[in-house]
């Protein structure tokens, strides 16, 4: 049999969870209302739009994919043709983030549509590689003049290429037809211009292009140096004018062998408003270790940056670029600091409608202990009625009323309280014996 005082501790326990209740009930029910409409935890997955393998897109795409797979987020790549491939698939929902280079988006309408930059991630430049038995002896290429009467491939269509090459032809006049363009994808462009079947070929991407890397050190092929640059940059504001430090592909075989001006746009990750905050955070963050380190065409800390973003930078990227992380994110797994931070507002608001709400509790807990002994009084004092003088059941149901009230005391003896709530019952017992000495007086002697 249970110990009366462990039984009377665990009636404590009930008595109080009972008491508390409704207003833990209540609490538990806005918070579970705040977590549907907040919808804090991600999806586990998150479709990010790249380039061609092989490309730059490709491989920081792959970069994300292993930063994010350490949070349990899996990032499927959705390759493409390039910039505006990846536009399009955001555009259409078919991709929850992507790369995009500048001059590609349409800043009015992507805006509208929910577009917005978790921030700019690195220089993109316009390579224009030429084969040099297609110059004039001792003519280096300079300028986009000198691409005339050549056939030249500019990529495919859904890259952006073609159309930011367009715009440069344009500016220098080039009338229809003045070079033959084809669209080959970088890698078989690159090797139709190493047999000779491509006189030149343009390409924007990152350094670490695998195409950019070999052409390079090509040494019958040369890279344009374009002096005319600024012009470009103001004419177009979404260029920038970058320098190829001499040296920087082979230091030791001093490639190349002097500084090289390039025209370049400034590749961001887009994503849409649709994307849960918390990937969109994710990748705003992870961009500052894969992006950081200086670079062929910047220094350390120059990306990722809100500077040279044509959308709108989102509130996760500028606060993962130009803000201060929480504290709890070092010491917290990413679904537990992503947890806090979406609710601890709500958190915090509960704690505060608690405090006033707390107060309900006792006065509960004290009724529920005190109607115990009170729910026994309705039955003392309907036997004291029916034993009072001139009443319905006087005398011969006297002894009658006197077994009622023992079988009342042997229930009221059964019931516990806790020793703050003892004076109730003690006066209940003392109320049943008055009851009984005073039917016993009325009793005929024997």
């Amino acid at each position: 049999m249970m110990p009366k005082t462990l039984r009377l501790i665990l009636l404590s326990i009930r008595d109080l969870l009972v008491s508390a209740g409704p207003v833990v009930l209540l609490v538990i029910g806005l918070l579970v209302l705040a977590y549907w409409w907040l919808d804090p935890q991600p999806p586990r997955r998150v479709v990010l739009a790249s380039g061609a393998t092989g490309s730059a897109y490709d491989n920081f795409a792959r970069r994300y994919a292993e930063a994010l797979k350490t949070d349990g987020i899996a990032v499927v790549e959705k390759r493409s043709d390039g910039s505006l491939d990846d536009l399009e698939l955001l555009r259409r929902g078919e991709a929850d983030v992507a790369f995009v280079r500048g001059g590609s988006a349409d800043p009015v309408a992507d805006e509208a549509a929910g577009l917005v930059s978790l921030g700019a991630l690195f220089y993109e430049p316009l390579w224009i590689f030429v084969r040099k038995d297609r110059l004039a002896p001792g003519k280096p290429p300079i300028a986009l003049a000198q691409l005339k009467g050549m056939r030249v491939n500019v990529d495919k269509p859904g890259s952006g290429v073609p159309q930011l090459v367009d715009q440069l032809l344009q500016a220098n006049h080039f009338a229809e037809g003045a070079v033959t363009l084809s669209h080959l994808e970088p890698a078989p462009a690159a090797e139709a211009l190493k047999g000779g079947m491509l006189d030149a070929m343009v390409l924007a991407s990152a350094p670490q292009s695998k195409v950019v890397q070999q052409l390079l050190r090509r040494s019958d092929i040369a890279l344009m140096d374009v002096q005319q640059a600024e012009v470009y940059v103001r004419r177009f504001g979404f260029l920038s004018a970058v320098t190829l430090p001499r040296g920087v592909v082979d230091l030791a075989a001093d490639l190349p062998p002097r500084d090289v001006t390039l025209l370049a746009a400034t590749t961001s990750l887009l994503a849409r408003e649709q994307t849960h905050p918390a990937l969109r955070q994710l990748f705003a963050q992870n961009a500052q270790s894969i992006h950081s380190a200086g670079g062929w065409f910047n220094r350390a800390r120059d990306f990722p940056n809100t500077r040279t973003s044509e959308l709108p930078v989102s509130v996760e990227g500028d606060r993962a670029i130009n803000g201060t992380p929480p504290f709890w994110q070092r010491y917290l797994p990413f679904w537990a600091s992503n947890l806090f931070e979406r609710m601890w507002l709500v958190i915090g608001g509960l704690l505060v409608m608690m405090l006033p709400l707390s107060r309900v509790v006792p006065p509960l807990y004290q009724f529920r202990v005190r109607s115990r002994v009170f729910r026994w009084y309705a039955r003392l004092r309907d036997i004291e009625q029916r034993g009072e003088p001139g009443g319905a059941d006087l005398p011969e149901h006297q002894q009658e009323l006197l077994d009622e009230l023992d079988l009342l005391e042997q229930h009221v003896n059964k019931v516990t309280v806790p020793l703050s709530y003892s004076g109730e019952l003690y006066e209940l017992r003392a109320h049943i014996r008055a009851a009984r000495q005073r039917l016993q007086l009325r009793l005929p002697p024997p």
